[in-house]
C-alpha cells in the first residue's frame, strides 16, 4: 500500500471545512493486549492534564470547537454524535478512567487527549482499495473523506448500528470506515493488527499542531508498538 495518493479529501467536506486539515500515520507495529510503560506514561500525562484544565476548559479548545463546527455544517448534532476527541477529554477532565483496549488504541487515545483531536485507528490490512484503472484514477486516492448519507450502512465500535448522515466519513471500497464520532467495527485495530493507519482530522485548520500530533505518534509507536515509526503523510 503506497500511502501517497492514498486520501483524498472531497469537494463536499472543502466546501463545508475549506481549512481542513489530516495527517496519517502508516506503520508496521506489534501490538500487545497491554502496556505496564504505556499506561506509567497515560497516567502521568492524565494528572497533569487534569491540574491544567478543568471540563469549562473544553469550550477554549479550537480542535473540539472546530469539530463541532464542521459537524453543524455537515448537517449532524454534535452534541447527539459527540467526537471522540471531545468524549475522551469529556471523560478525563471528569476524573473518570480511561478504557483500556489494546495498546495500539490506548496510544491513539493518549495523543487525542493531547492534542484535542478526534483522531481515527485502522487495520491498514483491512482497508479495501478499489482497483486502479489509470494513472488517473489511481492518484485520486483509495480512501475519500465524504459525508455520510441518509440509509448508508455503518457499524460503529462497540455501538451497533449508527446513523453517520451528516458525519464527516472515510471510504474505502466497500464503505465507510471512519468517522470523528467511531470507527467501524470491519476495519477496527485488534491484537492481530501488524499494519496501522491513524488519521488525525484537523478540522480547526492547524496544520503544525496536526504534524506535531502525527509525530506524536511516531514516537509513541516507536516505544510501545515495536515499530520505527512509520511513515507520515499530510493531505
Amino acid at each position: 500500500m503506497r500511502i501517497k495518493s492514498f486520501i483524498r479529501v472531497s469537494d463536499e467536506i472543502r466546501q463545508r471545512c475549506p481549512q481542513f486539515v489530516g495527517a496519517a500515520v502508516l506503520a508496521n507495529v506489534c501490538n500487545s493486549e497491554y502496556d505496564a510503560e504505556l499506561w506509567k506514561e497515560i497516567g502521568a500525562f492524565l494528572d497533569d492534564y487534569r491540574q491544567r484544565f478543568t471540563p469549562d476548559s473544553i469550550k477554549t479548545m479550537p480542535p473540539i470547537e472546530a469539530t463541532r463546527e464542521t459537524y453543524r455544517r455537515c448537517g449532524k448534532d454534535p452534541s447527539r454524535y459527540r467526537p471522540s476527541g471531545e468524549a475522551l477529554i469529556r471523560r478525563t477532565l471528569k476524573g473518570h478512567e480511561l478504557y483500556r483496549v489494546n495498546t495500539l488504541v490506548d496510544l491513539i487515545n493518549l495523543a487525542s487527549i493531547a492534542y484535542g483531536y478526534s483522531i481515527g485507528g485502522f487495520d491498514a490490512d483491512k482497508i479495501v482499495m478499489p482497483q486502479a484503472t489509470s494513472t488517473t484514477d489511481e492518484e485520486a486516492g483509495g480512501i475519500v473523506l465524504g459525508i455520510g448519507r441518509e440509509g448508508e450502512p455503518y457499524e460503529g465500535i462497540g455501538r451497533g448500528p449508527l446513523n453517520i448522515a451528516g458525519l464527516p466519513v472515510y471510504r474505502d471500497a466497500i464503505g465507510g470506515i471512519g468517522t470523528p464520532t467511531s470507527d467501524h467495527e470491519r476495519t477496527k485495530l485488534s491484537l492481530d493488527t501488524t499494519r496501522l493507519l491513524t488519521i488525525v482530522n484537523g478540522y480547526d485548520g492547524n496544520r503544525a499542531n496536526v504534524l506535531a500530533c502525527a509525530n506524536f505518534i511516531q514516537r509513541l509507536l516507536q516505544r510501545y508498538a515495536a515499530s520505527d515509526g512509520g511513515e507520515v503523510l499530510e493531505f
